[in-house]
């Protein structure tokens, strides 16, 4: 097998361009993201790339399925656990917590199942 078979399954994160993050109802100023893998199967993003600008953050949510996280870049809080660059953090099924950057960080994610935000923005 010639290694031109996995080309289709890599992923130049370099060659791919920031886009912001919209949700309904979720206030997501100064966070952005790369896809790394499309689920087909449940037509959302599994694997993906967030990058936080200071001071953003992402409200209280539910993680059905769990996720993995690992810090690329900068510091970030998990709710009051602050993680920094090479910090590895995991969250079983129905794990709840918010995300906040005073400094600016990228967060590699792996996502199972869509999230459930437990509470209205207020922005």
């Amino acid at each position: 097998m010639g290694s031109s078979n996995f080309s289709k399954y890599r992923v130049s994160t370099s060659s791919i361009d920031w886009k912001p993050l919209v949700e309904d109802n979720v206030d997501t100023r100064g966070i952005f993201y790369k896809v790394l893998h499309y689920n087909e199967k449940q037509q959302r993003p599994s694997s993906f790339i967030l990058k936080f600008e200071k001071g953003a953050s992402y409200p209280l949510h539910n993680h059905p399925g769990g996720e993995e996280a690992f810090i690329l870049e900068g510091e970030v809080y998990f709710n009051e656990l602050k993680l920094v660059k090479g910090d590895y953090f995991f969250t079983p099924k129905n794990f709840k917590h918010s995300v906040k950057s005073e400094t600016g960080c990228q967060i590699l994610f792996i996502v199972p199942e869509e999230v459930e935000i437990m509470e209205a923005d207020t922005h």
